[in-house]
């Protein structure tokens, strides 16, 4: 499964936080995504219990491929 990982840095700089997201459009430009990005930045509506916005400056973006490998699976 492909997810899109956008990476942002917190309010105040110190850590940084991944917004993750599934089934998505797997052929996005990079202002297509920049623009997301700084869409979410502007809302301002994650924050944490202190009052610190998590994704207050984007950073970075990448496209993940996980592989999963199952052990055990159901049968009928």
């Amino acid at each position: 499964m492909k997810q899109l990982d956008l990476v942002f840095a917190g309010q105040t700089g110190q850590i940084k936080h991944h917004f993750r997201l599934n089934y998505l459009n797997n052929n996005l430009n990079k202002e297509t995504v920049e623009k997301a990005m700084q869409d979410i930045a502007e809302l301002g509506i994650f924050i944490d219990k202190k009052g610190e916005k998590l994704y207050a400056h984007p950073l970075s973006a990448q496209y993940v491929d996980k592989q999963e490998t199952p052990i055990i699976t159901e049968t009928k």
